[in-house]
């Protein structure tokens, strides 16, 4: 992605964290490479069984950035479901939902020594960063 264009998507994506009554939106993989440093294990806060949730900084702000897992086999329309619900959400004592990515890139591989096409799906929610770890810790 292009530094300018990279930068105006922060932008936006701070706006975001600044102005709750914008919806959430399609977020560039390569924006939540970037505010996740490549989705480093030094940005990493958490994990479970189908995915990876890394804090990302946009400006003095800092969202929640979930990097599903383990896709092979789910079916894509699982994903888009779930967008649909988070999207809908609104609540003062729910998380708020800020946008999601989804991106298939096509790779080649040796696999049994001939070359194929593989997918590689990118499927991220990205999240408002609420401080005070999870809720788990909380409910007795």
């Amino acid at each position: 992605m292009d530094s300018d264009i990279c930068i105006r998507h922060k932008v936006d994506l701070e706006r975001m964290l600044l102005d709750e009554s914008t919806e959430p939106t399609r977020l560039a993989l390569s924006l939540l490479e970037d505010i996740t440093n490549c989705f480093s294990d030094d940005e990493q806060i958490g994990s479970g069984g189908f995915a990876m949730v890394y804090k990302g900084m946009v400006g003095k702000g800092m969202v929640a950035v979930k990097k599903l897992s383990n896709t092979f086999g789910v079916h894509e329309n699982k994903f888009y479901k779930e967008v649909e619900c988070l999207m809908k959400v609104k609540h003062k004592n729910i998380v708020r939902f800020l946008g999601y990515c989804s991106d298939t890139q096509g790779r080649t591989a040796n696999y049994e020594g001939k070359f194929v096409m593989a997918e590689l799906r990118n499927w991220l929610l990205c999240f408002e960063y609420v401080t005070n770890g999870s809720l788990d810790k909380y409910i007795t």
